[in-house]
């Protein structure tokens, strides 16, 4: 009763006039920067955070708030449509962008919005019922526990990959690598930078992600000397009651996965799709089509990333700990306006708190007007030719870049990195785990040096925690059951090579 009373006092405050508006400026806003290449929440929060300092402290929270939820909603239309992604849309490139191929754009991006609905839905239920008890989670886990946590998304990606296991984590040691670049946290010495000045800062994920997926993905395409548009059918916006009935079940397994792990610093969204991803591969009653153009790859992961998009909240207003850069530029917008996310917060500020929950469900009603009966009109790009189409997509993709630095060196990065990922996928090597390797690896490096700090360079913290020494176990189980099937399916193929020559042994 008291969580339904304060929710009802949250809405008292979202549901005013100029609340509703910065909510539905902030949704709008965000969707329209998901869906142009190479721009996010952090480029558009860091340009409009100056904005804040002449709106009331609620308002400027919600809209700065609905840019990002927006912004995981948008970016699934140029991911699943031109194979673009941004930080939180790599896996939907790849059964997404299936769907784009086979003629189902309007289907993908139907069950994107629906399950990113449910699964936001869902985040809100677990922020209003739980905030004040899950932000104590939290404290539970130390640095040894991020790292173990952060390997089982290493080790997850063997779900996520076409290859093996092997390729996978190989691939995710390059992103690592690629994240040591530039300044080291600790002693400020450039490391690997080859002597570079504009290294010294690191590589930028957008240069990453836009020449690995974007580049990449357009020089295959003009490789094949075909004119082509990857949309090459008719728009069904609606599925049938059989697909509608696939969309559920992953979208509710996404949520709950994503609502988990957007609450635990240093998971968020970009862990959370690759998490619920692997899950319905393993568990799905149609895994084997996942990874071909499969409405459960759709699904899970949109609805996952969406759920941790807002439950990342938890950590910032209830301890004060921001698990990722968006959430570092919310915390500089609460501290402008005087607010100190932590563990009094709610208690201090109930009437900001309890609004921005309450204006999270309003904007998650927008998002999904916005973007379900606006996709044909999203898709209506499609019907231009891709002699045409392809230089628009270079061009928003180097505006993208240039405009998170100014910097021309970064466009010479991006273009480095479209020709890695083509060579990329010449050898059949997919790129998402070199991302996942990229952005989780200076937060691996982090904590693992925190833990040997407190364990005096013993690595046996690692086994000694409960919670670390679970997960390590559990990877280890999952590597040994990975490495019993290996050898099977290689003894089982032996086998099959040997029956010919013994029919024919029979036959003489």
């Amino acid at each position: 009763m008291d969580v339904l009373h304060n929710l009802a006092f949250g809405f008292s405050h979202a549901l005013t006039i100029h609340n509703l508006l910065y909510c539905a400026l902030g949704c709008t806003v965000g969707t329209l920067v998901g869906l142009l290449p190479g721009l996010g929440p952090l480029a558009t929060i860091s340009l409009l955070l100056p904005l804040t300092y002449s709106i009331d402290t609620t308002g400027a929270l919600i809209m700065l708030a609905g840019i990002y939820y927006g912004a995981q909603y948008g970016d699934s239309v140029s991911a699943i449509t031109m194979k673009i992604p941004h930080a939180s849309s790599i896996v939907a490139c790849i059964d997404g962008y299936q769907m784009t191929l086979k003629g189902k754009t309007g289907l993908a991006l139907f069950t994107a919005g629906v399950s990113s609905f449910i699964g936001g839905t869902i985040a809100i239920v677990v922020l209003a019922f739980f905030a004040p008890m899950l932000g104590e989670v939290a404290f539970l886990f130390g640095p040894a526990d991020y790292c173990a946590m952060m390997l089982v998304g290493f080790v997850c990606v063997s779900f996520v990959t076409t290859g093996s296991l092997l390729n996978g984590l190989a691939m995710c040691l390059i992103g690592v690598l690629l994240g040591q670049i530039g300044t080291d946290v600790n002693s400020g010495t450039a490391r690997f930078t080859m002597d570079l000045p504009f290294l010294v800062d690191g590589i930028g994920i957008v240069s990453i992600a836009l020449g690995c997926f974007g580049i990449a993905e357009i020089t295959k395409n003009l490789d094949a000397r075909e004119e082509r548009s990857p949309f090459n059918g008719k728009i069904d916006l609606i599925p049938t009651w059989a697909e509608f009935k696939r969309i559920i079940p992953s979208a509710l397994r996404g949520g709950a996965i994503g609502s988990f792990l957007g609450i635990l610093p240093g998971g968020g969204p970009t862990i959370a799709q690759f998490a619920a991803y692997a899950i319905d591969k393993k568990v799905s009653k149609y895994k084997h089509e996942i990874g071909t153009g499969c409405i459960e790859g759709v699904a899970g992961q949109a609805a996952a990333d969406e759920a941790a998009a807002r439950t990342s909240f938890i950590p910032l207003m209830s301890i004060g700990i921001p698990e990722n850069a968006v959430m570092a530029l919310m915390l500089a917008a609460f501290v402008i306006k005087g607010i100190q996310p932590g563990p009094n917060m709610i208690a201090a500020h109930p009437e900001l708190f309890w609004g921005l929950v309450a204006s999270m469900w309003v904007g998650n009603c927008f998002l999904i007007t916005l973007n379900v009966p606006l996709v044909r009109y999203w898709l209506s790009v499609f019907k231009i030719p891709y002699s045409v189409l392809f230089p628009s997509i270079l061009f928003f993709c180097c505006i993208g870049t240039f405009s998170v630095n100014n910097s021309l060196e970064d466009l010479f990065i991006t273009a480095g990195f479209g020709f890695i990922g083509y060579m990329f996928m010449r050898l059949e090597l997919d790129a998402a785990p070199l991302m996942l390797g990229f952005i989780l690896g200076p937060m691996l490096e982090e904590n693992f040096r925190r833990s040997l700090l407190l364990s005096r360079g013993s690595f046996g913290i690692f086994v000694s925690r409960p919670i670390s020494g679970t997960l390590l176990a559990l990877i280890a189980v999952f590597v040994v059951w990975q490495t019993v099937a290996f050898l099977l399916r290689a003894r089982r193929r032996h086998a099959l090579q040997r029956q010919p020559d013994e029919s024919v042994l029979v036959e003489r």
